[in-house]
């Protein structure tokens, strides 16, 4: 298991710098020095990162209590420190768990709906982003179905990067391939970004074996390095 980024000694982090070489050489079918020169271009835009729900909005949960809020924040971060390891410049829409609503006494929808409203606000007030929000998903009538989907939003460019991540999510992360698809006018945050957009679903908490699997630093750790290093791929 990986441990945190914070305690890695200089071993460590030549041991990271070559799975990153290998992992995008593999992914990208190309050379380490393409990589690089990817990384360089990565390095110019903004990587926006959005763990969805959080504060009074736990978003989905788990039979055994696993919030969805808890793990879209834990890999966001990761996400962040492998990303700004690397140079890359990185936005959160948070970092706690808190929720964005500017009326913490209004009611439950309208709590979610300023919540969202504010985070859409933040991403578009950066130029030269992208952004990857983070989810769980859950489907308890069918709790044999697991594994990562991308979803796009309509700003241009949005649907070749999920093309992308779902590509590598299918190498790295599923034992089936699955399809991205478009989000559609439901998913607000998709629906009003103006930046390239994409929503990963990174598993379902209605999938026991999956929920565990979720809760381990390594399995984080490899759907953040993913979702890195393929958005890196599609920014180049």
């Amino acid at each position: 298991m990986f441990i945190t980024f914070k305690k890695w000694t200089a071993l460590y982090v030549v041991v990271l710098l070559v799975l990153f070489a290998v992992f995008a050489a593999v992914l990208w079918q190309g050379s380490a020095i393409n990589a690089s020169k990817n990384l360089e271009l990565a390095q110019e835009m903004v990587l926006v990162i959005d763990p969805g729900h959080g504060g009074f909005d736990p978003g989905a949960v788990a039979s055994d209590g696993t919030a969805e809020s808890r793990l879209n924040l834990e890999i966001a971060l990761q996400l962040e420190e492998l990303a700004q390891f690397l140079g890359v410049q990185t936005d959160m829409t948070r970092r706690e768990d808190v929720s964005t609503e500017s009326d913490e006494t209004a009611a439950v929808r309208q709590r979610k709906n300023s919540d969202l409203q504010n985070r859409v606000e933040q991403i578009n007030a950066i130029t030269d982003g992208v952004l990857v929000s983070l989810h769980q998903n859950s489907l308890p009538q069918v709790p044999s179905v697991h594994g990562a989907q991308v979803f796009y939003g309509g700003a241009e460019g949005s649907q070749a990067m999920a093309e992308t991540v779902q590509a590598a999510l299918n190498t790295t992360v599923n034992d089936r391939a699955k399809e991205c698809k478009a989000a559609g006018g439901g998913v607000y945050l998709l629906k009003n970004a103006k930046i390239p957009a994409i929503l990963v679903e990174c598993g379902f908490l209605s999938n026991a074996d999956e929920t565990a699997l979720l809760n381990t630093q390594e399995h984080q750790n490899r759907l953040a390095l993913t979702v890195l290093a393929s958005v890196l791929e599609h920014v180049r």
